[in-house]
C-alpha cells in the first residue's frame, strides 16, 4: 500500500492546498514535482507537489534552536514544535461515480478536498489511470518516468501532431535527446511526415555527444523512409547524399529578405522597394534588380517613384545572394519538388547545411521551403475539402525548426510563414516543433498557441517566463522548472500529457532502440572478428 505523507490543513482552489507531513516524513524524501494523490471523501485528487516548507509553532525556537548534537530533543520537538508542510496543486480529479470500463478518466479539478484529507505517494494504479498504458500502436510512447518511480509515463503522440510544440532548455540540457526520443516515436508509430532544418547535421547519422555518448542518426535507425538533402555539394565526406539542394532567384520573394533585415543590414525602406520590384517584375524581380546598371537603376526609379539609392543600395546589399553557391539565377523545377512529394507520401526529410551553415543561410533556405511545402499543403487540404476523398487528405507534417526564435521574434512573427503555421496549427495539416534555448525571444502570441511545451533547466527569469506563458497555475510550475538537474530532466506540460509532469527522460540507447524496434548499431571491424573468433572455438573446441 502506498505511504500516508499528510494531511490537508489549509488552501484553496486558486492557491492549491497546505499539506502537513507527518512527523515521521522527512522532507529529504520529498522532491518538488512529485506526483502525489489526496484522497477525499469522494473524490481522488491526482496532484503535484509545489513546495516545501519548514515551519515552527513556537518562534523562540528559531531564536535558540536545540544543538546539533541532540538528536533525542530534535527528535522529542517533532511534530510538536516543529513540523515540515508541501504546498500541493491538484491537476486532475477521480470521482467515485467514474465508470473507467466505460472509458470514464480523471476530469478538470473543479473542487478542493475537506479538512484532513489524505495525501499519500502514488502507485502503479495511480499512474495507469492518470496516463495510461504506453502502446506504440496507439501512439503512446514513454518519454521518460518519474523522477522517484521507474513507472514509465506515455505522450499521446496523436495529440502531440495536432498542434505545434516546444522542446526548452538552456544549452546542454539535452534539447537535441529529447527532440530525437519525440521523432523516433512519431515516425515509428507513422503519425506525421517529418522535416527537420539540420543546421549542424546531427539527427541524419551517428554523432558523438557530449561525454564521448554515440547519438544514432534517424538514417541509421529507420533507413530508407529517412531522405537526406544539404545544400553542401560536397557534403559527403561520410555518406551518400539523395540529393544536392538548390534555390533558384524565381523562388526569393520580398517576404523572404524582410525576415533577413538583421542579418543583411537593410534599411527599413528595404521593404518599399522590394515590393515595388516584385509589382514590376514579377518572380524576376531579384534577378532584374541585380542584373541593373546605374542607368537602370535610374529609369526603374523614375517611372516607379522609388528612391535611386535606395535601389542602388538594395542591390548591392543583395548581391551576397547570388554569391551564395546553392543559389541559381532560374530553378523552374528542383530537388524541391521532390522533396515536398516525399512528405506528402508520409516519408521523412532531413535537410542539413554543410558548409553553409550561417544564420543567413539557414534563414534564408528555411523560410523559402517552409512557404513552398505551406503552398502545397494548403492547396491539397483545399482540395480535400471539396472532394471529401480520402485520398485526397493530406498527411500531417511536423517541421523541426531549430533556432526558432529567430524566425518567430515578435517583430517578424506575424508576418514570416513559421508564424503563420503556429497560429493555424492543424487547419492545413503543418505545424511546428520549435527548439530553442532562448524562448524569451519568441513572441508570446505563438508561445501561447503551443500545443505542449518539454522544457528542461531555465536560469532566466525572462525564459521561465516565456515558457509558462498560457499556463494555469505558473506560480507553481516555477519552483518546478527551477528545480530541474541539467541533464536527463524535464518538465511536460500541454495537451499530449493529461496533466503537467517532470521526468527523467529515457536514455538514447541500445535499450531504447531495442524496445522501439528499431535497427541495432551495426557491429565494428573488432566485434565481428571476435564474434568469428568465439564461433571458431565453439565449434573445434579451445586449445
Amino acid at each position: 500500500m502506498a505511504q500516508q505523507l499528510g494531511v490537508v490543513t489549509a488552501g484553496s482552489f486558486t492557491d492549491g492546498l497546505t499539506v502537513r507531513l507527518d512527523a515521521a516524513q522527512s522532507t529529504e524524501e520529498i522532491q518538488v514535482g512529485n506526483f502525489v494523490v489526496i484522497d477525499g471523501d469522494d473524490n481522488r485528487y491526482f496532484s503535484t507537489i509545489a513546495d516545501l516548507e519548514l515551519r515552527l509553532t513556537d518562534p523562540a525556537l528559531a531564536a535558540d534552536p536545540p544543538p546539533a548534537s541532540s538528536p533525542f530533543l530534535r527528535a522529542a520537538l517533532a511534530g510538536v514544535q516543529t513540523y515540515a508542510v508541501a504546498q500541493v496543486k491538484p491537476s486532475l480529479m477521480l470521482t467515485g461515480k467514474d465508470d473507467l470500463a466505460a472509458g470514464g478518466g480523471p476530469k478538470p479539478v473543479r473542487t478542493i478536498p475537506m479538512h484532513f484529507a489524505t495525501m499519500r505517494e502514488a502507485a502503479g494504479e495511480d499512474f495507469a489511470v492518470v496516463f495510461g498504458e504506453e502502446d506504440p500502436k496507439e501512439g503512446k510512447f514513454a518519454l521518460g518516468t518519474p523522477l522517484t518511480m521507474d513507472q514509465p509515463i506515455p505522450l499521446d503522440l496523436k495529440r502531440l501532431v495536432e498542434r505545434s510544440n516546444g522542446v526548452f532548455g538552456q544549452s546542454g540540457t539535452g534539447k537535441s535527446v529529447l527532440t530525437r526520443l519525440l521523432l523516433c516515436g512519431v515516425i515509428k508509430a507513422d503519425l506525421a511526415s517529418t522535416l527537420i532544418f539540420d543546421m549542424h547535421s546531427e539527427y541524419a547519422w551517428q554523432k558523438e555527444g557530449e561525454g564521448g555518448a554515440q547519438l544514432r542518426g534517424l538514417r541509421d535507425l529507420f533507413g530508407s523512409p529517412i531522405h537526406v538533402y544539404s545544400l553542401d555539394a560536397n557534403d559527403q565526406s561520410r555518406h551518400a547524399l539523395d540529393a544536392t539542394l538548390q534555390i533558384g532567384m524565381n523562388q526569393i520573394e520580398p517576404g523572404d529578405i524582410e525576415l533577413l533585415a538583421d542579418e543583411l543590414n537593410l534599411t527599413a525602406t528595404f521593404a518599399a522597394t522590394a515590393h515595388s520590384l516584385h509589382s514590376r517584375f514579377g518572380n524576376r524581380w531579384l534577378a532584374s534588380l541585380l542584373d541593373m546598371d546605374s542607368d537602370a537603376v535610374k529609369e526603374f526609379s523614375a517611372s516607379s517613384g522609388a528612391h535611386e539609392g535606395a535601389v542602388g543600395a538594395l542591390k548591392q546589399k543583395l548581391s551576397l545572394l547570388h554569391k551564395l553557391p546553392y543559389v541559381v539565377p532560374n530553378l523552374p523545377l528542383s530537388a524541391i519538388d521532390t522533396l515536398i512529394a516525399q512528405l506528402r507520401r508520409g516519408e521523412h526529410v532531413v535537410l542539413q547545411f554543410g558548409r553553409h551553415s550561417s544564420l543567413l543561410d539557414y534563414m534564408l533556405v528555411a523560410n523559402i521551403l517552409t512557404r513552398r511545402i505551406h503552398a502545397a499543403y494548403t492547396e491539397q487540404v483545399l482540395k480535400y475539402d471539396g472532394s471529401r476523398d480520402a485520398a485526397d487528405k493530406p498527411h500531417p507534417l511536423m517541421i523541426v525548426l531549430e533556432e526558432a526564435h529567430k524566425f518567430l521574434a515578435p517583430s517578424v512573427a506575424r508576418q514570416t510563414i513559421f508564424g503563420t503555421i503556429a497560429r493555424e496549427m492543424r487547419k492545413y495539416s503543418v505545424t511546428l516543433l520549435i527548439v530553442d534555448q532562448r524562448p524569451s525571444g519568441i513572441d508570446s502570441e505563438v508561445l501561447s498557441q503551443l500545443g505542449t511545451k518539454i522544457t528542461g533547466l531555465l536560469s532566466e527569469e525572462h525564459d521561465i517566463d516565456a515558457v509558462l506563458t498560457g499556463i494555469a497555475g505558473r506560480s507553481h510550475w516555477r519552483g518546478v522548472l527551477a528545480s530541474l538537474e541539467t541533464k536527463q530532466q524535464c518538465l511536460v506540460l500541454g495537451h499530449a500529457i493529461p496533466m503537467p509532469m517532470m521526468l527523467r527522460t529515457r536514455a538514447y540507447d541500445n535499450s531504447f532502440f531495442a524496445a522501439m524496434g528499431l535497427r541495432q548499431p551495426a557491429r565494428t571491424v573488432a566485434e565481428k572478428q571476435e564474434r568469428g573468433r568465439a564461433a571458431v572455438a565453439d565449434l573445434f573446441g579451445e586449445d
